[in-house]
């Protein structure tokens, strides 16, 4: 009995005491616990889910391994678990580029440091804006089909350096002309810094969203593909309805109107910063198109 006591005695002293808690194990338990939350709902947003649950499955068959003393097995998952762990880096690969590039998009970083040439003091001019805004609804009044691609802060060489540079000022003329059907450079997308159109003919990433709607085409795609890997601003005209669209943070701005475009283009100008708690342009594409028409045009 007294053996007993002595033995619960040694156990309670050495798992049921409350250890002491200090002010930075609460700050860790929290950071650790948002970090967690925030990697498992990008864990859900991506394609990284699926593949999370393959992983959970395989660890489960190794703890049975474990369980029933499968030797062989834990054998062979001891030998491969250096492998395993760079074969898990390379699978989740593009998840892992896509979650860095929306870490650095969101500027923690940038509002205190400024990295590269591009900052609101140096973008394009209020001309600029207007010739944009002209050749756009000339562009859409003909059903001419344009690509146009606005940079911010974030450098887009590697697109210019798909097309043909061109370094040229900005003018409602020259964006007509280029999109114009059958000549060589209206296939492709344009790119402007500053008040250049730095090159034209420019291919851009695909976007894999599904929740873009079916009607919408490869220029389009094109356009919130730039935008997801990018912190630009896409104008995009419709070759079949000649409707307007802009495409911004992997979102699209459906059926914008001439003052829409020439709002956003003031964000990206950085001159004029318009805020308000409740965007009109901004919605769903599951919002049907008549609807989301009739509130761009109030």
């Amino acid at each position: 009995m007294s053996i007993l006591k002595e033995y619960l005695g040694i156990f309670s002293d050495k798992y049921l005491t409350m250890p002491k808690i200090y002010a930075s194990d609460i700050v860790e338990i929290f950071i650790i616990a948002v970090l967690v939350y925030y990697i498992m709902i990008w864990f859900q947003r991506s394609r990284a889910w699926t593949l999370f649950k393959g992983i959970i499955v395989i660890v489960l068959f190794m703890f049975a391994a474990v369980l029933f003393n499968l030797t062989t097995i834990l054998w062979i998952a001891d030998k491969t678990l250096s492998v395993g762990i760079i074969a898990i880096i390379i699978i989740f690969q593009p998840e892992l580029r896509k979650a860095l590039e929306e870490l650095g998009k969101k500027n923690v970083i940038s509002r205190y440091f400024k990295f590269g040439s591009n900052t609101g003091d140096d973008r394009f001019s209020d001309r600029s804006i207007e010739e944009i805004v002209r050749a756009t609804v000339d562009l859409a009044k003909v059903k001419t089909g344009a690509l146009i691609v606005i940079a911010k802060d974030q450098d887009l060489t590697e697109y210019e350096e798909t097309g043909i540079r061109l370094d040229a000022d900005i003018s409602r003329q020259l964006f007509i002309n280029i999109f114009e059907k059958n000549t060589p450079l209206h296939d492709g997308a344009v790119i402007i810094d500053g008040d250049k159109i730095t090159a034209a003919t420019c291919y851009l990433p695909l976007s894999n969203s599904t929740s873009l709607s079916k009607d919408l085409g490869t220029r389009h795609r094109a356009g919130v593909g730039i935008s997801e890997v990018s912190d630009s601003v896409v104008v995009i005209v419709s070759e079949e309805t000649g409707s307007i669209s802009i495409a911004r943070d992997g979102k699209l701005i459906r059926y914008a109107d001439a003052a829409t475009l020439k709002n956003e283009l003031k964000k990206v100008q950085a001159k004029e910063e318009v805020k308000s708690k409740k965007k009109k342009g901004w919605r769903r594409n599951e919002v049907s198109d008549e609807k989301t028409e009739r509130i761009n045009n109030k």
